[in-house]
């Protein structure tokens, strides 16, 4: 457990430097350079995510069960991962889909960690999707007094909704049904 409350300390603390001090995050790039800044971040943030698999698969083997969720929270879970491989895409395909969203990457996120709470009640659970819903609710709120940076993506078009419908549940049907058994160990469809 303490892996993963480490990793997740790293990964969601490097990732909140623009949510509790913007002008930290300007003052390190300014100093180190934007590219040696990105650089030290990116490893902060890899050692985070690399504890975070560790901690929470070693966490697994010795679960704390704090709730039972019903059989059927499972479909309503499946149901917002709807929303989840679209929203990232949305990110850098904007279109209506990314505008009606605002903020893509951090409505996936939320979907992503929501679903996940209502159908595990682990400790590593709780504090695995509590801990990224938190961060992603946090920076929304603080996206309404910060300036944002600019994030790379193709130009506004029409085709870019139909790229993050198609591209989106091509991406859910494919974790669905190999890559979520392969990579987390869990079968979504019993």
């Amino acid at each position: 457990m303490l892996a993963l409350l480490t990793g997740l300390v790293l990964f969601l603390g490097i990732h909140s430097l623009s949510i509790v001090a913007p002008s930290l995050r300007e003052t390190f790039a300014r100093r180190l350079g934007e590219w040696p800044y990105k650089g030290l971040y990116s490893l902060v943030a890899i050692a985070g995510f690399v504890l975070i698999i560790q901690g929470y698969g070693a966490a697994r083997l010795d679960p704390l069960v704090l709730y039972t969720p019903p059989v059927w929270m499972h479909l309503v879970t499946a149901v917002l991962m709807l929303i989840v491989f679209p929203g990232l895409l949305a990110t850098y395909f904007p279109g209506r889909i990314s505008a009606a969203l605002k903020h893509p990457t951090l409505v996936a996120v939320k979907a992503w960690a929501l679903a996940h709470l209502l159908s595990n009640g682990q400790l590593a659970d709780v504090a695995l999707f509590g801990g990224f819903l938190i961060w992603a609710v946090a920076d929304r709120i603080s996206m309404k007094r910060r300036s944002p940076r600019p994030i790379p993506h193709l130009r506004a078009s029409w085709m870019n909704d139909g790229i993050v419908v198609i591209g989106g549940m091509t991406l859910y049907v494919g974790f669905l049904l190999w890559l979520h058994p392969a990579w987390i160990g869990v079968p979504v469809i019993p």
